[in-house]
């Protein structure tokens, strides 16, 4: 498996209430939630992501409210991966949760070499994801550059993150795809 898509960039400081409006917090429906991912800050986001696109940003991505809506949105249109100078702590709990890629640029200096609309690609990622820990590699397949980034996951998180999040990973339990 392997993830490719388009690159959303984004600036620092992009908040839950951004990636999800508070004012759609009356419904936890995942599709609804979807329509309105990002619509203050790029209007035209949801009708640009494609399914294994990756979102790009600088710092703080995820800072704010610990709400688990500004990860259901963009997993329900398919993001594969969010690839940042940082990640709120809470906000990269519910990523994992919602099986969506936290990835710290490995050298902040790149997140500059990303372009809005530049192809990436993450080749192998569970081979890259497995053992939780180091350096996993996305290729700029616009520019022909390699992105090295950081990933540090217990093996939990690993396991839910493999298993595409946390109501997947109950789902094969349940269903005899999993440990007892």
């Amino acid at each position: 498996m392997q993830f490719k898509g388009t690159a959303h960039r984004y600036g620092r400081d992009i908040d839950t209430d951004v990636i999800i409006p508070a004012r759609y917090l009356t419904t936890s429906d995942p599709a609804e939630l979807a329509k309105h991912c990002l619509e203050d800050l790029d209007t035209s986001f949801v009708e640009r992501v494609q399914p294994g696109d990756i979102i790009v940003a600088d710092e703080n991505f995820g800072c704010g409210s610990s709400r688990e809506h500004a990860a259901i949105g963009p997993m329900y249109l398919g993001v594969k991966a969010v690839l940042a100078r940082s990640i709120s702590r809470i906000h990269r709990s519910n990523l994992i949760n919602y099986g969506i890629v936290p990835v710290l640029f490995a050298d902040p200096a790149d997140y500059e070499a990303i372009s809005a609309g530049d192809e990436l690609m993450m080749e192998d990622a569970p081979g890259q994801l497995l053992g939780g820990n180091g350096t996993v590699c996305l290729r700029n397949l616009t520019t022909g550059r390699d992105i090295p980034g950081t990933v540090s996951f217990t093996d939990k998180e690993l396991e839910l993150l493999l298993a595409g999040g946390l109501l997947p990973y109950i789902h094969n339990r349940h269903n005899g795809g999993g440990k007892p």
